[in-house]
């Protein structure tokens, strides 16, 4: 399966930041091409690039109680990582700087929560962490360029030594106690390691590590046993198998574009499986259309259902490609 010109032409034909990737991802060009350099550029004065980094410039802003709301501040983030932000870009630095600013003693970087009594939690709101919102911070700020810095280390260091044999669990900082999703407690959190494969994907010193090597097999299984398992009440069924950007929640998009930054799994049969149903999502030109969407991003090209959007074809094209190199 190879991309059409007519299909890249198109994705360069649409938003700076979509036209940005696709020469990086897509193209392999360097980034002091000029053609790249323009790109980068206009990403920069982008309209929407520059609302949401007002918005975040008050970081954490306001912190909504489901991490899988759509609209989360630390979701907004690694969208900004993921279309290619950098420290020292307008705007990015203001909101480092106050990211860490609230780094736990254990390690991992901060968010207010309020967890009530009968939860597990104390019904104040106090700064904590858990493994579900601290990986994707450790990730965009790994991606604005900060996966060298002591900091960033630290965090990392921490929180992959929470993986077990069957993956990472359930886990959150000492202010939370006992609070845990709902589930068994021993076993694996498939957002869980979702998020901390994504984070270490970024970090060269734990890219390969065995942890990582536990991680994918995680996910993995559980899509083989997907029938019979469901840890912590995520599913991998109808809904998990709609094409949905920008990466937030537990999905097939998600799952494929972790798993595949990882080499040893570009050819595991598990893998090869859920390449084949995102696949055939195509349409004849080889463009994707949303099966679903994040209502929280409905202004955005990829917020509807009706035509194919760039954002998630070239997100499916880079999967691919990646495949194609192994």
């Amino acid at each position: 399966m190879k991309i059409s010109d007519a299909t890249l032409d198109w994705l360069l034909e649409g938003e700076a930041w979509i036209a940005y990737r696709t020469r990086i991802d897509l193209l392999a060009q360097s980034e002091q091409d000029p053609q790249v350099i323009s790109a980068r550029n206009a990403m920069l004065t982008d309209e929407k690039m520059n609302n949401l980094l007002s918005e975040l410039s008050d970081w954490p802003g306001t912190v909504i109680s489901s991490h899988k709301s759509a609209g989360q501040s630390f979701h907004k983030l690694t969208f900004l990582s993921d279309v290619g932000l950098k420290a020292g870009d307008p705007g990015v630095d203001k909101i480092i700087e106050k990211i860490v600013d609230h780094q736990s003693v254990e390690g991992p970087f901060q968010l207010p929560v309020n967890v009530p009594v009968h939860f597990g939690g104390t019904g104040q709101e106090e700064w904590a962490w858990a493994l579900c919102d601290a990986p994707l911070i450790l990730y965009a700020l790994a991606g604005f360029g900060l996966d060298n810095e002591d900091r960033v280390k630290g965090a990392a260091r921490h929180l992959l030594g929470l993986v077990r044999d069957n993956g990472w669990p359930c886990a959150v900082s000492q202010e939370l106690g006992k609070f845990r999703g709902p589930g068994r407690k021993d076993d694996p959190c498939p957002f869980a390691n979702l998020a901390m494969l994504k984070a270490l994907s970024r970090i060269a010193a734990y890219r390969d590590s065995e942890a990582c090597h536990v991680g994918t097999e995680s996910l993995l299984s559980l899509w083989s046993e997907s029938a019979a398992q469901h840890p912590y009440m995520f599913y991998m069924g109808t809904d998990f198998r709609k094409l949905k950007v920008p990466f937030i929640w537990y999905d097939i998009l998600h799952v494929l574009d972790v798993l595949s930054r990882f080499s040893w799994v570009r050819k595991d049969a598990r893998f090869l499986d859920m390449l084949e149903i995102m696949k055939g999502s195509s349409n004849e030109h080889g463009r994707f259309t949303p099966a679903s969407i994040w209502t929280a991003w409905k202004s955005w090209e990829f917020g509807q259902k009706k035509e194919p959007s760039r954002w998630l074809t070239l997100l499916v094209w880079r999967i691919i490609q990646r495949i194609e190199i192994t």
